[in-house]
């Protein structure tokens, strides 16, 4: 567990709900951090260099220059991410192995689930050429039942696993676009009140801030874009 950090976390980041997690740690740690962008929509997540430590082709991906033992180390794959800094800090990731099983599954619920069915609901809803009322409606379905087990899980809970940790960090970005997602979060109360309560802390507002001039609010890709985003296969 460190407490201080002379050298910023090299962050490769864009604007999106997986880059948001990483940023609401780093501001919630108080941690040093240089973002360096990497425009999804231009292709810079296939370039040489960022493919030598993110080797997915995704953003984010950290390097520390602390890492284990003063040696840099570089991270892939968010919750990977959140797990790191929750272990290298003590912060927001239980120390007891009781606390540490109940954030993970969170995490990985969110990780496996509630991200991509609801980046799937995005995608069919508002980037496919073309309108796939079977698709829509699937993703639109999964998305509500996921919800759902989220209103449930935080009735009587101020924060996801009952004190705040990186699970809540994971499912903020993805659930504040409840609306584009087609759902009604009237219909999710808890759901409401924490989001609410997740965008009233000051970490998460500045999380949510960093390089959001970059961001495309509409959703509008060029046809290169979309090439870039949605066409990829192996290479």
């Amino acid at each position: 567990m460190t407490t201080s950090q002379t050298k910023p976390i090299e962050l490769y980041y864009w604007p999106t709900p997986n880059g948001w997690k990483i940023t609401i740690m780093l501001e919630e740690c108080g941690l040093p951090y240089t973002v360096h962008p990497v425009n999804i929509g231009k292709g810079d997540q296939f370039k040489p260099e960022f493919l030598a430590f993110s080797p997915n082709n995704r953003m984010p991906a950290i390097i520390d220059p602390e890492g284990p033992d003063g040696q840099p180390i570089s991270v892939f794959e968010s919750g990977a991410i959140l797990q790191y800094l929750g272990r290298k800090t003590g912060k927001f990731y239980p120390q007891d192995e009781r606390g540490r099983v109940e954030v993970d599954e969170w995490l990985m619920w969110q990780m496996g689930g509630f991200g991509p069915m609801l980046g799937q609901t995005h995608h069919f809803r508002l980037y496919a050429p073309e309108q796939v009322p079977y698709a829509i409606d699937r993703y639109t379905n999964e998305a509500n039942r996921l919800y759902g087990v989220l209103n449930r899980r935080l009735a009587g809970r101020d924060y996801i696993c009952g004190a705040y940790s990186i699970a809540d960090m994971a499912c903020i970005g993805w659930a504040r676009g409840w609306e584009k997602q087609g759902q009604d979060i009237k219909q999710f109360p808890h759901v409401e009140a924490w989001i609410e309560r997740m965008l009233a802390r000051p970490a998460v507002a500045a999380g949510l801030a960093v390089a959001a001039e970059l961001r495309n609010p509409a959703g509008i890709r060029t046809p290169e874009e979309h090439a870039v985003l949605f066409g990829q296969k192996a290479r």
